[in-house]
């Protein structure tokens, strides 16, 4: 049975989501990911939202780009968390989506990424998921652990070769 449900209301949104898979199978979580329009298919959407706690989910995260409606209408019929995704708009950067998710009226919270953070936002619903969970409480903390290690590794070469030569290693 999933844990989580990944929501977005366009395939085009899919790199981003799936950032948000793939952090999720990393650390062993169950996911359900689907393709709904709020705005173009609103009794699909009404029939994922008011079925999602029936299926065991306990985590939605929603990726929406534009008005941006797919997150907060999420919240307001799923009882539990709801992780909102803005995508970028070329029009605006991603802004108008970020607006649009992050100002949710009382009573009807959205936790919030930044704009196009996928990664996060399947951490963040682990990190949920880790309050009762401790096996995957220790792999996120293994996981912290290897960023950690990473970033000491770059910066050992960095000493080891000097600033131009990093950077050109980068290339």
């Amino acid at each position: 049975m999933a844990k989580v449900g990944i929501v977005m209301g366009s395939d085009s949104d899919m790199p981003v989501m799936a950032k948000a898979a793939d952090i999720l199978e990393e650390l062993g979580i169950s996911y359900e990911m689907r393709i709904i329009s709020a705005h173009r298919e609103p009794d699909a959407f009404f029939e994922y939202a008011k079925s999602a706690e029936e299926k065991g989910f306990k985590v939605i995260i929603a990726g929406a780009g534009m008005a941006a409606h797919l997150p907060g209408m999420c919240a307001a019929i799923f009882p539990m968390p709801v992780i909102g995704i803005p995508m970028h708009t070329t029009s605006l950067g991603g802004r108008d989506s970020l607006y649009s998710i992050v100002q949710m009226p009382s009573g009807i919270p959205v936790a919030t990424v930044a704009i196009g953070g996928g990664l996060n936002a399947g951490l963040l619903a682990a990190k949920i998921l880790a309050t009762s969970d401790e096996e995957l409480l220790e792999r996120l903390k293994a996981y912290s652990r290897k960023l950690a290690m990473q970033v000491e590794q770059k910066d050992a070469r960095l000493g080891e070769i000097g600033c131009h030569a990093y950077m050109a290693d980068k290339k």
